[in-house]
């Protein structure tokens, strides 16, 4: 499984418990997202695809985050609405056993099917546009 070192060191930062759920969530999104590029961005682990943001995860102080940038145009339960002016969407997890993989799964083939335009929103003036 290829990753950046970076990540796992992101992911060796953590709290034995929230490493747990940072380990499992990044084979996951490795293992379903192959071509994506991964990489430390704004401080936390996130994926591109085409340089796109898809998928990241950060330790918040509650929880760790998993959020998916279209996450809102999903339509999934699972997944918190963060607020109106983007379109991300995420859920939070304290416990490695809270993870649903076959959500996870899911949530993970959305974001390639489902993607709005980041890349370029500075240049659209915070206009986001939907690619796919």
């Amino acid at each position: 499984m290829k990753y950046p070192i970076e990540i796992q060191a992101y992911n060796n930062g953590l709290s034995v418990e929230d490493k747990a759920i940072a380990d499992l969530l990044v084979i996951t999104i490795t293992e379903n997202l192959p071509e994506a590029e991964s990489k430390i961005w704004h401080a936390h682990p996130v994926w591109f695809l085409d340089g796109n943001p898809i998928v990241g995860y950060s330790k918040l102080k509650k929880h760790v985050r998993l959020m998916f940038w279209s996450g809102q145009s999903f339509d999934e339960e699972g997944l918190n609405i963060n607020g109106e002016k983007f379109k991300d969407a995420s859920v939070g997890y304290t416990n490695v056993n809270e993870v649903n993989i076959t959500d996870l799964k899911r949530w993970l083939q959305k974001a390639q099917d489902i993607q709005w335009d980041y890349k370029n929103i500075v240049k659209r003036k915070g206009v986001l546009i939907r690619i796919k």
